[in-house]
């Protein structure tokens, strides 16, 4: 775990819109920690800093409870949709060397062959992983593919240790030439609706 996946949790007692309120006023993100059995902690968060954290995808966070170190995976993020305001957090307890279940982001990488266009069908795959080396995203190639070419699933290379959870026949990437349209015979037709219509309006 690095320096800055450690965050400094405070729990806390109050609960209520108003309550969740002042916190966020005050910098801090409300966040309930659940999982193994365990009761849900309810705790506050610093907002700067686990708002980077939330840039990453499946962000594992290093928490230290008032003194007591706890490893948490983000789960569900609620935003305001209208600001974009980190409201609540939900984490998931894990613990090292755990196998967690996660939606990995595809990023397609590399240039197919001249002339043709990549369709991206799937932009995550579901893995699983271990909790302390979850990948932020895996990268797909398609340098050179040509038309017609398709990954799948079972196609992607997935990072060591990691399984792979969506259906293997799932389509990831599709290359295709893309289909030409006369635009010189669709304007011609639009224009001779358009006179129609006037003519009708006569």
């Amino acid at each position: 775990m690095s320096e800055d996946t450690k965050v400094h949790a405070e729990l806390r007692a109050s609960f209520g819109k108003g309550f969740a309120r002042r916190l966020r006023a005050a910098g801090k993100i409300p966040a309930v920690i659940y999982g193994h059995g365990t009761e849900p902690v309810h705790v506050a968060l610093p907002g700067h800093q686990v708002s980077l954290l939330l840039r990453r995808a499946n962000a594992l966070l290093e928490l230290d409870i008032e003194g007591t170190p706890q490893l948490a995976l983000v789960k569900d993020v609620q935003k305001d949709p209208v600001h974009q305001i980190i409201e609540h957090i939900d984490l998931l307890v894990v613990k090292k060397g755990e196998k967690v279940a996660i939606d990995v982001p595809i990023i397609v990488v590399g240039e197919p062959a001249a002339g043709t266009t990549v369709n991206q069908d799937a932009n995550t795959i579901s893995i699983e992983a271990e909790a302390t080396h979850i990948p932020q995203n895996i990268e797909v190639s398609v340098e050179g593919l040509e038309d017609g070419a398709h990954i799948t699933a079972a196609d992607v290379v997935l990072p060591k240790g990691s399984s792979l959870l969506t259906d293997a026949d799932v389509l990831v990437v599709a290359i295709s030439i893309p289909a030409e349209q006369d635009l010189g015979e669709e304007d011609e037709a639009a224009e001779g609706e358009a006179a129609a219509e006037e003519a009708a309006a006569e």
